[in-house]
C-alpha cells in the first residue's frame, strides 16, 4: 500500500531538483491547457468556464437594466454575495478546481450558449459561438490534450535526473505519436463527459480515468482498448485513497488564491504534478508485479 507521505517526500525531492524547468512547464501547460484550474489567466480561463447558462443570465442582466419584466426567467442568486471574506477565498479555491476540472468540456458549455443564442433570435452571434465552439475543439483534441499528456512524460522524466529539459513536452508531437494520444485523450474526455451525465458515476469514472496520459506519455503508441484496461486495473481499490490524495492540496491551493495564484506557479503546480507521477509509479509497479 503506498502513502501519502511518501510521495510527497519523492515530489519534493523532483521538485527541489527541477525547480526552474519545472516552473516553466507548469506554466506552459496552465497557459494553454488550464491543467492547474486558475492560477494564471490562460486560453482556457474564461468567465463563463463554468457556467452552462452564461448566455441566458447575462441576457437576464441587460433586461433587467433595460427596465423589463423578468417573469418568463429563472432568477440566479450569486452565492458570494452571502460569504464573508474567509468564506469567498474558500469558494474560490473551489472553483479553481472545479475549473480545471471542466476544461476540456468548455466547447459543450460554447455549444450551449450557441442554442441559446438561436432562442434569442441572435443567429449571428449563435453562429460565430458555434464557430469558436468548433474551434476549442480542434484546439483541444490536437495540442490542449497531447501538451497534458507532453507534461506527464516531463515529470516522469523528472524523476531520473536534474534539469530535466523543457522539449520533452513536444515529444509526443512526433509524427507517428500524436495522432494516437490525441484520439485517445478525446475519448477518455468525451467517455468522462457523458458518465458526468449520471453525476456519481462521472466522478467514478474521472479516478478510473486518471491514469490514462501518463501511460500515454510512456508508451505513446499503445491501443486504445489497452490504455482503458491498464487504467481501471490501476486504480482499482485506489480511487479513494487519490481522491484524499487530491483533497490534501486544498490547503496549498487556498494559500495559492490568497497570493492571486502566485505560489501556485512557484511551487503547487509542480509540487502537485511531481506527487501524482510518483502516484502513478507506485500503482505501475505494483501492478506489474501482479503479473
Amino acid at each position: 500500500m503506498w502513502e501519502r507521505r511518501e510521495l510527497k517526500e519523492k515530489a519534493k525531492k523532483v521538485v527541489h531538483k527541477n525547480y526552474w524547468t519545472a516552473i516553466v512547464v507548469c506554466f506552459i501547460i496552465a497557459l494553454f491547457t488550464g491543467e492547474f484550474g486558475t492560477s494564471i489567466v490562460g486560453v482556457w480561463q474564461s468567465e463563463d468556464s463554468m457556467d452552462p447558462n452564461y448566455v441566458v443570465h447575462r441576457h437576464q442582466e441587460r433586461l433587467e437594466q433595460d427596465g423589463y419584466e423578468l417573469d418568463t426567467f429563472f432568477s440566479q442568486t450569486n452565492i458570494e454575495d452571502t460569504l464573508n471574506e474567509t468564506q469567498k477565498k474558500v469558494w474560490e479555491a473551489i472553483e479553481d478546481n472545479l475549473n480545471s476540472a471542466t476544461k476540456s468540456q468548455k466547447y459543450i458549455f460554447k455549444i450551449w450558449d450557441a442554442i441559446t443564442l438561436f432562442s434569442f433570435q441572435q443567429d449571428k452571434v449563435g453562429v460565430v459561438l458555434c464557430v469558436t465552439a468548433v474551434l476549442a475543439l480542434a484546439f483541444t483534441i490536437f495540442v490542449a490534450d497531447p501538451l497534458i499528456v507532453g507534461g506527464k512524460r516531463y515529470f516522469l522524466k523528472a524523476r531520473e535526473g536534474s534539469n530535466t529539459r523543457v522539449g520533452i513536452l513536444g515529444e509526443v508531437f512526433q509524427k507517428e505519436h500524436w495522432l494516437n494520444v490525441a484520439i485517445i485523450m478525446f475519448l477518455r474526455n468525451l467517455y468522462n463527459a457523458l458518465w458526468y451525465l449520471t453525476i456519481v458515476g462521472g466522478v467514478i469514472k474521472t479516478y478510473e480515468y486518471r491514469m490514462i496520459p501518463y501511460i500515454l506519455a510512456e508508451n505513446p503508441k499503445i491501443k486504445r482498448k489497452e490504455v482503458f484496461e491498464l487504467s481501471k486495473k490501476m486504480m482499482k481499490g485506489n480511487k479513494w485513497k487519490t481522491f484524499v490524495l487530491d483533497i490534501s492540496f486544498f490547503g496549498w491551493n487556498f494559500l495559492s488564491v490568497l497570493t492571486l495564484g502566485l505560489l501556485s506557479i512557484l511551487y503547487v503546480n509542480p509540487y502537485n504534478a511531481s506527487t501524482i507521477a510518483e502516484l502513478y509509479v507506485t500503482l505501475r509497479d505494483k501492478s506489474n508485479e501482479q503479473h
